[in-house]
């Protein structure tokens, strides 16, 4: 599943969090997919899966790149605005909403670099149970 059009916010990470849950679905049922459109050995002779594992499998690269596209370009964003606050925090020291703001960007961001963590967790899977069955 690709990105929704009209660009990804970045502002709220349990939004992040989100799409990304959506854009994990192709992977959240790769084991049903299988099963229902790749024929068992028993019946292997009478169907070519071929053509389904070459569509579930540019399915799987398509959602894959979508999704760590979003989550470097979520980074990215979050790191310049990181980067942004360090400097204005610099300027002004007594600025403790500033500080309260630079600490929950930092957050953000730490959350935001684990994803790549779980989304290398989530494609591994996958395609380990997609090579076992294509």
């Amino acid at each position: 599943m690709a990105a929704p059009s009209g660009g990804v916010s970045c502002e709220e990470f349990a939004e992040f969090q989100e799409l990304l849950k959506v854009m994990r679905t192709i992977d959240d049922r790769i084991v049903q997919e299988l099963n229902t459109t790749v024929p068992t050995a028993s019946f292997a002779g009478k169907i070519d899966a071929s053509q389904t594992c070459k569509q579930l499998y540019e399915s799987l690269m398509a959602a894959h790149a979508s999704r760590d596209r979003v989550i470097k370009n979520c980074i990215a964003q979050t790191s310049s605005v990181v980067k942004q606050l360090r400097e204005e925090r610099e300027k002004n020291l007594d600025n403790l909403t500033l500080l309260k703001q630079l600490r929950k960007e930092q957050t953000k961001l730490k959350w935001m670099q684990s994803e790549l963590n779980v989304e290398e967790v989530v494609n591994d899977r996958s395609w380990k149970v997609f090579n076992e069955r294509c």
